[in-house]
């Protein structure tokens, strides 16, 4: 089957995801990839084949039958030198899609204000762009500042610094501006490019609808996390003090880290409005596009308590208990704990844990059990709850049940933290003993009160 797109950066967080939104509209993908195995199609008619931009034979097989060619691709982890490997790169690039016949190639690269001061980030990300078109093939190229995203490494660092750090001496760069986008936004802007006329190169300026500083998305991340953070602002920029920062980050993405640090003195502000003209998109505003990273982000962040049991009963059976928690019934195991649980909960001004529960055989969704709130409810299968507690974050706790082949029922609790800042994660771990046990207890106590006798098992 001849393929008309060919994806390269398939593994990295833009190129993943494009290729879902590519696969999604039913286009039929070639991704080529240094290491295949981290590239997870979720459609038959997507290839994915070994190849390398540094190496120009494996290029010529990839881009056989390609119409159109995504250019995602950077070598910043490479060290020091990226720039010249970045240039290579895209030299072979340029050329093979003109030996294959190749109509468009697709890149996204780096806003800049053109300066001769830029650094060797953003150079390279201009640099990239014109090697691409020395080639011959059009190219249609994205120019994008800080992308939005919970995978992106811009908005990791802004996360990272703003989860760790209550007071951050910050460097002048906090200062300058930037027009960030969303991701979905640069998804609609990267697949819209198919339908443009191939005919011509053309290059688009992209951001969103606000222009703010790097201080301002920190602020509004913190706003959005409920954190109160100081920014003490420097009057120099400087290299140590954004090194240290960057020592907040994990390892593996540090070196990159210190490449995009390094543009951060540059303005990457939009200056033309064709990309307006050519897409008519209206760009999310940053507070949606932080919420939403923030959303799907919360996976990673969450931490969270599993264990399971299994009982030789029905679902029906093994489920009532479950729904019967809390109220006049108790929380089987540890009251005590419970109970001055919500006692401290009170001292801080909270609700406790005597609300009680409206009916001590059913709830709903939108129930209060005591110090929760029921978010979802399935009979005989589901029960989620949500804290109401003060807490240095959200809390959940969820119980499930299925039934087993063999008979009988599988009872899984999970008891999930999605932890507010550095004091967010201290609570978690500080109190994971006491929880562990309550937990423990608690599962061991619905297990019985289900009529099951045996061993417990925790994963």
């Amino acid at each position: 089957m001849e393929r008309s797109i060919l994806l390269t950066g398939a593994s990295g967080y833009i190129g993943g995801r494009l290729l879902r939104s590519l696969e999604g509209g039913g286009h039929v993908v070639r991704c080529l990839a240094r290491e295949p195995g981290r590239v997870a199609p979720s459609r038959p008619t997507t290839e994915v084949v070994a190849g390398d931009c540094l190496d120009e034979a494996s290029l010529d097989r990839a881009l056989v039958g390609v119409k159109s060619a995504y250019y995602l691709v950077h070598s910043m982890a490479a060290g020091p030198h990226f720039a010249d490997l970045d240039r290579k790169a895209a030299d072979n690039f340029g050329r093979a899609a003109a030996r294959a016949g190749v109509h468009r190639i697709i890149y996204l690269g780096g806003l800049s204000d053109d300066t001769k001061s830029l650094s060797a980030h953003l150079r390279s990300r201009a640099e990239t762009g014109a090697a691409l078109r020395a080639g011959g093939v059009p190219v249609i190229e994205f120019r994008a500042s800080v992308v939005i995203g919970a995978g992106s490494l811009s908005f990791q660092m802004i996360q990272a610094l703003v989860e760790r750090l209550p007071v951050m001496v910050c460097p002048r760069w906090v200062a300058t501006l930037t027009q960030p986008i969303a991701i979905d936004d640069v998804l609609v802007y990267l697949v819209a490019a198919l339908d443009l006329p191939a005919t011509r190169g053309s290059v688009f300026e992209i951001g969103g609808p606000e222009v703010v500083s790097y201080g301002d998305m920190m602020r509004e991340y913190a706003r959005l996390r409920g954190l109160r953070r100081l920014l003490l602002p420097v009057p120099v920029l400087t290299p140590h003090l954004s090194g240290l920062w960057l020592a907040l980050v994990t390892p593996a993405q540090a070196r990159v880290g210190r490449a995009l640090v390094d543009g951060l003195k540059n303005p990457t502000v939009v200056r033309s409005a064709d990309a307006q003209s050519a897409f008519r998109l209206q760009p999310m505003s940053l507070r949606s596009s932080f919420v939403k990273a923030i959303e799907e982000g919360a996976e990673k962040r969450m931490k969270t308590d599993t264990r399971t049991v299994a009982v030789d009963v029905s679902p029906e059976q093994a489920f009532e208990p479950v729904r019967r928690i809390g109220g006049a019934a108790g929380w089987y195991f540890g009251n005590i704990l419970w109970k001055a649980r919500g006692w401290v909960d009170q001292q801080l001004g909270g609700i406790g844990m005597h609300r009680g529960r409206r009916d001590p055989d059913c709830c709903a969704v939108g129930d209060v059990i005591d110090a929760w709130t029921v978010d979802e409810y399935e009979p005989n299968r589901r029960l989620r709850l949500s804290a109401d507690l003060k807490l240095p974050g959200r809390g959940w706790l969820e119980f499930e049940v299925t039934p087993l082949p063999g008979g009988g029922s599988s009872i899984r609790q999970t008891a999930s933290f999605d932890p507010r800042g550095l004091l967010g994660s201290a609570y978690w771990y500080a109190i994971y003993p006491v929880h562990a046990l309550l937990f423990r207890g608690l599962l061991r106590r619905i297990a019985q009160r289900a009529g099951r006798k045996g061993a417990l098992s925790a994963t």
